[in-house]
Parts: C-alpha cells; structure tokens; sequence
C-alpha cells in the first residue's frame, strides 16, 4: 500500500535518484561506521547507505513507516520523536554491543543524518548541540533559508542567532543544492544539504548562558547593542570592555566566544 505523506509530520519523502547519489557521495559512509538516519520515510535514502556501512540506526516517528523498516534485517529502528532521543545513550549502547576486544570500534563516534522536519529543523539541531560530544559529523537535508542562516557570515541580513549558536560548535558548509522537483509531495521552498563538523577543541562554554546572550542580543536588530545587551551586560555585572555601539549582526562569532568567556569568569565564585 502506497503511504500518503502525513502534513503533521513535515513529510516529504525524497524521490529524485541522482540527488541521493549526490547525498550518498557527499556523506561518504564507509563499512562498519556508526551512522544514525533520522526521518528514514520510504528509505529512499536508507537503503544506499546501509547497502555501504552495513548497518543503520533509523529514528521514525511515523508508526506505520517505522513498521515497514523493522522488516529490513540491517536496521534497528527507534520508534520516536527525535527530540526524545538520548544520543549519548545510543552511542553507549552501540560501544557496548561491540566487541570488547575491538577498543578501536568502542571509542567510535556517531555519525548523523537525515532529512529534517521543516517545522522543527531548529529544535532538532540544538538538540544534537547537547550530544556533540559523541557525534563525528552530521549531513542534513533542510530548508535553504535554514542552511544560510547556519552558514551566514557577520554583517549579512542572514547572520543570526542561529549562526552564533551553531558555528562556535561546527565547522560547517552548504555542499548541495535540492529543488523542489526532487521530492513528493515537493515542498513550496528550496532546499540544501549541510554538512557540520564539531570541532575538535571548542571553547569552554556555558551553553545556557550564550543562548540567553545571543537571544538578548538579536531580540531588537535594528537597534544598537547599548539598547539590548548593553543593558544585559550591566545587569550582570559585567566589568569588562564590550563595543556595544554595533548591532548584533555586525559582531562576529569569535566576539561573543570572547565576551562569554570574560563574563563566565567573573560570574564563577572566587
């Protein structure tokens, strides 16, 4: 029975052979890689790459296509919402199931995948922001909007919160373009293909705090930052130096890293 994409789910299941040619390429699985394919759908992507690595974890919310993978013998399914899953949790659960002998395999990453919701692409990103620690690399298949802004740089209209919060963590670039025609039903907007690295030796940071930073920073962007962060800054009693006479958007990444570190170490107890 043919399934019918379900519009609460953001399904749209991709159907053009050459662009998952181009997705498999880019991502590169190799045998025995520990990859994690979030939204399978139809497997339109899934089968081209278990067909390489050998094995796949799969996350589907959709009981009725999470029913139909189970039947494949290289998958594992985990039937539920994205958001709910541990991805520390599977990784562990992954170097346990390997051969103890095989501490190579035991130290391994994940590498994630998939074809983002539309609706909760963002949710899902910050989400993996909190396992990046186990993850090797992510590809994702999202809005074009959504993949400008994460690549933006300073002083364009794209660069945002979105832009700060994720490329002091990644290493990230835009490596395909998806049109419409490519799926079924076709989505009413464009869409790419990015890949994220996290980096090897990131900043210490206080996630929760630099989220509220940048979201304080952006709230007004017109404005300058003596109208928004300046304010925050002072509330936080915050004694360093910080050229608030800009907007928001024209401060690169390294800046914040730079004013969020300088604030944490006058916030930590002496």
């Amino acid at each position: 029975m043919k399934h019918i994409a379900r519009k609460r789910f953001g399904q749209h299941f991709l159907t053009d052979g050459g662009i998952i040619e181009d997705i498999v390429q880019a991502i590169a699985p190799k045998p025995g890689q520990r990859m994690v394919e979030i939204g399978p759908g139809l497997a339109a992507l899934t089968q081209p790459l278990v067909e390489r690595l050998g094995h796949l974890i799969v996350i589907e919310l959709d009981r009725d296509l999470a029913q139909r993978l189970r039947c494949h013998g290289q998958l594992t399914v985990i039937e539920s919402d994205v958001l709910k899953v541990n991805f520390s949790l599977v990784n562990a659960e992954w170097s346990a199931s390997d051969s103890i002998a095989n501490s190579e395999a035991a130290a391994s990453k994940l590498r994630v995948v998939g074809n983002l919701p539309y609706n909760i692409s963002t949710p899902i990103l910050f989400h993996l922001l909190d396992a990046v620690d186990v993850i090797e690399d992510q590809h994702f298949m999202l809005q074009k909007e959504v993949i400008d802004r994460m690549v933006a740089k300073p002083a364009t209209a794209a660069f945002g919160r979105l832009s700060v919060m994720l490329q002091w963590r990644y290493a990230m670039e835009n490596v395909l373009l998806v049109p419409p025609e490519s799926f079924d039903p076709p989505p009413r907007v464009n869409s790419a293909v990015v890949r994220m690295v996290p980096f090897a030796n990131p900043p210490a940071l206080n996630v929760g705090l630099l989220s509220e930073l940048v979201q304080v920073a952006f709230s007004q962007r017109r404005k300058l930052l003596r109208h928004t962060l300046g304010r925050w800054l002072e509330e936080k009693g915050f004694a360093g130096v910080f050229d608030v006479q800009r907007r928001a958007e024209e401060v690169p990444v390294s800046a914040y890293v730079e004013l969020l570190q300088h604030l944490q170490s006058q916030l930590q107890p002496v």
